[in-house]
């Protein structure tokens, strides 16, 4: 018996699992009106004050 070892590199991209995780979803570019609101709020929260690092 010959035991192969694991492919070398592995995968090159990263999967996404959940639609919430894929770039359109998170940039509300997809068209869903939730979807847009939620993107406004995300950036909205990361571009507070006490979100910068100092």
């Amino acid at each position: 018996m010959v035991f192969k070892g694991a492919p070398k590199g592995g995968p090159k991209e990263e999967k996404v699992k959940t639609k919430a995780r894929k770039k359109k979803y998170i940039t509300g570019a997809h068209g869903s009106g939730s979807a847009r609101q939620k993107a406004k709020y995300r950036e909205q929260r990361a571009n507070r004050k006490s979100q910068h690092r100092k």
